[in-house]
């Protein structure tokens, strides 16, 4: 495994993982949870939301993840999403957050699109963290590519 670790900033996301929205009346992430464990990926551990971290102006690319599962039927309010996650890290204030790159692929959602600049994480409860913030990512190269802007 080959990781790279890139500078980011923490901003502020679609914000419907972590809470209800007016797109969804649930964390999407929480009703996503019981899907993805029964797929092989046990997610319980983790924060129920996401940690949107620009790397611009690189950009990125799944491009072999750990795991993808296809048109996963986790809501009846759309069409079936494909997701894919691979491990990485997150750095804030020198403590390292072991953690899923989580990608729902834009090809299969209805909206909430992210720009490829944008990294969306799934780890622990970050104490103190917030939107502004200067963090790490740690991402595998083997899975994904990143690539200048």
């Amino acid at each position: 495994m080959t990781n790279k670790r890139l500078p980011g900033i923490l901003v502020r996301g679609h914000q419907v993982a972590s809470r209800p929205s007016r797109a969804y009346p649930y964390s999407s992430l929480e009703k996503q949870k019981p899907f993805f464990k029964a797929l092989g990926l046990d997610l319980y551990e983790y924060f129920n939301g996401t940690l949107n971290i620009s790397i611009a102006p690189l950009t990125f690319e799944m491009t072999a993840p750990e795991f993808t599962f296809p048109l996963v039927e986790w809501t009846d309010l759309h069409p079936p999403e494909t997701f894919s996650f691979s491990r990485c890290k997150v750095i804030f204030n020198g403590v390292e957050y072991a953690g899923w790159v989580y990608y729902p692929h834009p090809e299969t959602k209805k909206d909430h699109f992210q720009n490829p600049s944008l990294v969306e994480a799934i780890t622990h409860h970050i104490p103190g963290i917030r939107y502004g913030d200067a963090l790490e990512v740690e991402l595998n190269t083997n899975e994904i590519t990143v690539r200048a802007g």
